[in-house]
């Protein structure tokens, strides 16, 4: 395959069944739904000329429709929830009744690497033109809101100029590639992925061949498994082979939200140098094969669950690289899961300190804080996670930044409950959501470390505002979904659908999983707390032993032990 989208794709075998699904590699290429036309009528890419000489000159209300709700995400903005409105009215109110004239505005940070000039800049512009919100996304991004249509080139020429972008942070393209946050010093990792995430991000993030993807295209390229690679689109975890070395095990077809499905192993070895061409290759083939008639099955989980794996490598070897790939091992995952929190020695015996904020919420201030502490502890670079956490590399003496950072709102030393819980954005800025998650996880953290102080627990939980999963509710011990319930006086009032017993495989023996739906299993937000207490106190008393986790507790309890 040449690396354009052709025009004219050349005829080729019919590859799935008689439904039409707009794929461009069958010659279908006329649009099949209103998203397909706009992308269609004009690259997205190029919405930054008109935001720079119009939008920003003439304000909110110069802007047009189809740039608005679609062609500005590949910029990273979209509009913010009007305040006021309540969850009940979300799926109901047109989007100019739901929207406010304020952006939220994603920064797209790979693998999570800041220096401190990109941190600095990141909190000034969180200070001047965000009103201090700066929160962290579990894709490594920091999120502004409250942003103006009028302040965004501005905010765009002091984010470049420190070597940070916007550029399709969010649409369909290729979104940010999550890494190790630990990448390049982990005394566990045998081969460093940042100059495979260096180079596709130079060469391809941008690319008008690429700017025109079915749907949104996650992607992560690690050593280590301390990323959620079951639940991207394309990963690359670590991985030995027995002639050619260490390499990368690549996954494919994993998502969530309303369908959720986990991401199966190709089975081929990639050599690092070769990540590149295999994430670009992949890439094509999505953008070509992949569905465009509804959006709903537009992303790659969709085609990878109808071919297989077998027949996706065969695509993808035969049509895009050209070459067979070596056939490889899975990777040897650890005793216990990576998240960094805490102090650990990097293999040139200096340390990084992983520490969290409540629920992924930050402010400008703090990350100014964190630059100077960061500093005067002899580092020059913090990482970002993909579990809403922040670790500081090359630390020479620790013991002092593990308080500093407590002052700023950085838990080196967390309970569990701070530790483990992670919440999307919610109500407050979201034109999806149904519920607040971002206080309410900050209320239900403070109740459990009361209640439940000196527990030693490791169970995990994921408040979402929606049934799309941004938080990951189905991969969550305790996955709270987002809905109107009906409270204890017969009104409706905000709840959730409770997911117990997901999780990932990113521990030796643990194996991927989708969280137990029991019938009618919800809870009011008021009670929240009293419910998540109630079940552990459960799996306390009703476990085997000390070592069997929540997850596994789940599998064999009654479902009156988890009511």
């Amino acid at each position: 395959m040449t690396d354009t989208a052709p025009a004219s794709p050349a005829p080729r075998a019919r590859r799935e069944g008689p439904r039409d699904e707009g794929q461009w590699a069958l010659g279908r290429r006329e649009p099949l739904n209103t998203n397909e036309e706009i992308k269609k009528d004009e690259d997205p890419l190029r919405v930054r000329e008109r935001v720079e000489q119009v939008y920003a000159h003439h304000g909110f209300a110069s802007i047009d429709p189809d740039d608005l709700r679609s062609r500005l995400r590949w910029w990273g903005l979209y509009t913010q929830r009007r305040p006021g409105i309540d969850g009940g009215r979300t799926a109901v109110l047109a989007p100019e009744e739901l929207e406010d004239e304020y952006f939220m505005l994603r920064v797209r940070i790979d693998g999570g690497r800041l220096d401190l000039r990109q941190l600095r800049t990141v909190a000034d512009i969180s200070v001047r033109w965000a009103r201090g919100t700066a929160d962290i996304t579990d894709r490594q991004n920091i999120q502004f809101h409250w942003v103006r249509i009028e302040d965004v080139p501005e905010i765009w020429r002091r984010l470049e100029e420190v070597g940070l972008s916007t550029t399709e942070a969010c649409g369909d393209c290729p979104r940010v590639v999550v890494g190790s946050p630990v990448a390049g010093v982990s005394a566990d990792e045998l081969l460093d992925a940042t100059p495979a995430i260096e180079e596709i991000t130079a060469r391809w993030i941008g690319d008008p061949t690429l700017s025109n993807l079915p749907r949104k295209y996650k992607t992560a390229v690690s050593w280590l498994p301390d990323i959620p690679y079951e639940i991207n689109d394309l990963a690359f975890l670590g991985s030995v082979h027995p002639d050619h070395g260490p390499g990368f095990d690549p996954w494919v077809g994993g998502g969530l939200s309303t369908s959720p499905r986990l991401a199966e192993r190709l089975g081929a070895w990639v050599a690092l140098d070769d990540v590149p061409e295999v994430w670009v290759a992949v890439t094509r083939l999505f953008r070509d094969y992949g569905y465009r008639r509804l959006r709903g099955r537009a992303r790659l989980k969709y085609l990878v669950a109808d071919w297989g794996v077998e027949r996706f490598r065969e695509v993808l070897e035969g049509e895009y690289l050209k070459r067979r790939l070596p056939d490889g091992p899975p990777p040897v995952l650890p005793a216990a899961p990576l998240d960094h929190i805490g102090v650990h020695r990097q293999r040139d015996g200096r340390y990084f300190v992983g520490a969290a904020p409540v629920a992924g919420r930050l402010s400008g201030e703090a990350l100014a804080r964190l630059a100077d502490l960061a500093e005067g502890h002899g580092s020059a670079r913090v990482r970002l996670t993909p579990y809403q956490k922040i670790v500081v590399l090359d630390v020479a003496e620790p013991a002092s930044l593990v308080g500093a950072l407590r002052a700023v709102g950085l838990e080196a030393e967390p309970s569990s409950w701070r530790r483990d819980t992670m919440a999307c954005t919610g109500i407050e800025y979201c034109k999806l959501a149904i519920v607040e998650t971002k206080e309410r996880a900050a209320t239900l953290i403070g109740e459990l470390e009361r209640r439940l102080a000196g527990e030693a627990l490791d169970i995990k939980v994921n408040v979402n505002g929606c049934p799309n999963a941004c938080a990951r509710t189905q991969v969550a011990d305790i996955g709270l979904k987002g809905q109107l319930v009906t409270g204890p006086d017969g009104t409706q009032t905000e709840g959730f659908q409770v997911h117990l017993g997901g999780g990932l495989a990113l521990r030796e023996g643990a194996d991927g999983r989708f969280g137990r739906k029991l019938r009618g299993l919800k809870t009011t937000a008021a009670e929240l707390p009293d419910y998540v207490e109630r079940v552990t106190r459960a799996y306390l008393a009703g476990r085997k032993d000390a070592d069997e986790t929540f997850a596994e507790w789940t599998v064999r309890a009654t479902e009156d032990e988890l009511q």
